[in-house]
């Protein structure tokens, strides 16, 4: 198992009520799990910024959740980053997203398992992720399924999300390795590997 890079924050020294509240938030439904907020927290201001961001744009927003989720997975599966890919949105799972539909995702142009609206978004995560060109095709479908505000929160979701990706990557997190034994928000095979059920 390759070395975790950064040291988490001392779980004894969280004495604000609100991260707390947002840790425990985090090992009960994950998406993000606490092992990348313990980073995070080593700077309040950088664990706020972000937790505000996602909870605003991710878990509220504009845009229907289950597509950001989509997008957030898409992009966990093209920048290799298997802790962030072991996660699951709960709440997209409530609004209908299985299991069967994270697989396939980096080929889903010849998969009949997206509809027009998802492939769109996911045209946008592809080209933000990938660095690709975005010719009128990609706009035009974009507005035929999308609001501006939409398409504003979608492209804002996925360079935050992608963003942080890169870096949980880089930094090596195992899930279970801060606040043990939390399974909430894992993958059905993830939380097996941990040892309990979602």
């Amino acid at each position: 198992m390759p070395e975790q890079r950064l040291p988490y924050v001392d779980a004894s020294a969280l004495s604000d009520p609100a991260m707390r509240a947002e840790f425990e938030r985090a090992a009960r439904e994950g998406a993000p799990r606490p092992e990348s907020h313990a980073i995070r927290a080593h700077v309040p201001a950088v664990f706020w910024s972000f937790a505000n961001a996602w909870n605003d744009t991710f878990v509220q927003g504009v845009c229907d959740h289950a597509i950001k989720e989509l997008c957030r997975l898409y992009v966990s599966q093209s920048v290799n980053c298997n802790y962030c890919g072991n996660q699951r949105s709960l709440k997209a799972q409530a609004q209908g997203l299985v299991e069967d539909d994270v697989r396939g995702l980096l080929d889903f142009e010849k998969s009949a398992r997206y509809d027009a609206r998802q492939k769109a978004a996911l045209r946008l995560a592809e080209a933000m992720t990938w660095g690709l060109d975005s010719g009128d095709e990609l706009w035009r479908d974009l507005k035929a399924h999308f609001e501006v505000p939409q398409i504003v929160e979608l492209g804002f979701f996925i360079g935050l999300t992608m963003g942080q990706q890169r870096w949980n990557r880089l930094l090596n997190l195992q899930h279970g390795s801060f606040m043990g034994g939390t399974v909430g928000g894992l993958a059905p095979d993830e939380a097996a590997r941990q040892g309990g059920a979602r």
